[in-house]
Order: structure tokens, then sequence, then C-alpha cells
């Protein structure tokens, strides 16, 4: 089975402050930070489809990875991931599809252990329920364990979204229609959010704990990263 996999690459990357898009910075080990992405891809699942979402900077990322698929989010400086997520969807095949946001630096174990989920057409988000960072999308459950509410604003959350997330087939155009519904500003957690709300769809909080994830927004992600390489 070929796996399709979506990295969020479009975004300028502000708050770290680099001159180059953040999925380009590099790391300790001489590798950027989508090198280790695509490297974990490609070490975890024998048939991978891996497509970029890009625009800051576009031609720097197409220079680096120029054997991957590219979605153009055109309006890359005025919408947040939700726009990026939708045209990627928009523009995949059959089947489900993983994503993450091209900053994130993360254990290649991860993947290892959403195989089992992956094949099983489960939707989920993976989540560190060992920390719950204000700044976090953070999330809580329903009565059965699946994912209620999930944003940057929940109370009492029962810890962080990392970045890392799969859509399963019976799923996906229900997200694409709800992503469609967000605000250009929305990050994709609102689109999941309405889609459990109005579509009852089943969004199963992964824990990685125990194993190494950041999204690198800061400097200090960055030398957190950079320890755990």
């Amino acid at each position: 089975m070929t796996v399709q996999a979506v990295i969020l690459a479009a975004g300028m990357g502000t708050r770290l402050g680099k001159p180059w898009p953040k999925p380009l910075t590099p790391l300790s080990d001489g590798r950027t930070i989508m090198r280790q992405q695509m490297d974990n891809l490609l070490s975890c699942f024998d048939d991978v489809r891996i497509t970029t979402v890009v625009g800051f900077k576009l031609e720097l990322i197409l220079e680096a990875f120029p054997d991957v698929a590219y979605v153009y989010n055109e309006n890359y400086d005025r919408t947040n991931t939700n726009r990026s997520l939708l045209k990627a969807l928009r523009q995949s095949t059959d089947g489900g599809v993983l994503w993450m946001n091209g900053d994130v630096v993360f254990d290649p174990r991860v993947l290892q252990r959403v195989t089992d989920l992956i094949d099983a057409d489960q939707s989920f988000i993976c989540v560190n329920t060992a920390v719950v960072g204000e700044e976090e999308v953070k999330y809580t459950v329903d009565a059965d364990g699946f994912v209620d509410q999930l944003s940057k604003t929940v109370v009492d959350a029962l810890g962080e979204a990392v970045g890392i997330n799969f859509v399963s087939a019976r799923d996906k155009a229900a997200l694409i229609e709800r992503l469609a519904e967000c605000d250009d500003s929305d990050y994709f957690e609102r689109g999941i959010e309405l889609m459990v709300e109005k579509d009852a769809a089943r969004v199963l909080p992964f824990d990685i704990r125990d194993l190494f994830a950041v999204e690198v927004d800061f400097e200090e992600d960055l030398s957190r990263a950079n320890q755990h390489l």
C-alpha cells in the first residue's frame, strides 16, 4: 500500500527569524528539518508518496528536494495551515493522508508506532500528554476517548498536539469540506474540530510522550531538537 504523506512548508516562519523557509533550517547533524522528515518517512514506509506544500521562497525548497511532488499555496503570506492542507488533500489520490507541519523534528519511531493505525484507516493526531504548553494546540476527549476539542484555547487540556496527523479515507471528504469552511487565519486543527463536531468523526489522540518531537518555532526549540539528534 502506498502511503500518502504531506509536509506543510509554505509558511514564512517569522518567529524563528531565519532568511530561508523554516523547514530548511540546518540541524546539528548536518541535515535540515525537512531532510530529517524525508529520511524518517522513507525509512519507515516501503512505498511512500511525499507531497510538499510550498509558498515562501519556494524555489529554495524545490532545489533542495527535486524528487517529490509539490502543491503551491500562492496565498502563503495571508493564510494559515488550513489552506495549505486543503490544497494538498484536494490534490491527493484515493486513500488516507498522513501529514505533518514542516517544522517538526521527531524520533523516527513515531512513524513506526502509527503504522498499524494507518493500515487500519484510523484518523489520528499524535499528542504529548506529558506537557501542555500555553502556545501549543491542545485537546480534550469525549466519553469514548476520541478527540472532542482541539485548539490553542482548550481549557483543562489533556496534552498538546505535536504536528503529525492522519486522516482516513472515509474521513477525508469531510475534512476537505470543513477546512473549506475555516477562516483563512485558522490552523488546520480547526478543520479537524469541525469534522468531529459536524460529522461525528472519531479521531484518536495517539500519545507519543516517551518519544522526542518538537515543533521548531523559536531558538530554544531548535536547541532542544539539536540536543536529541
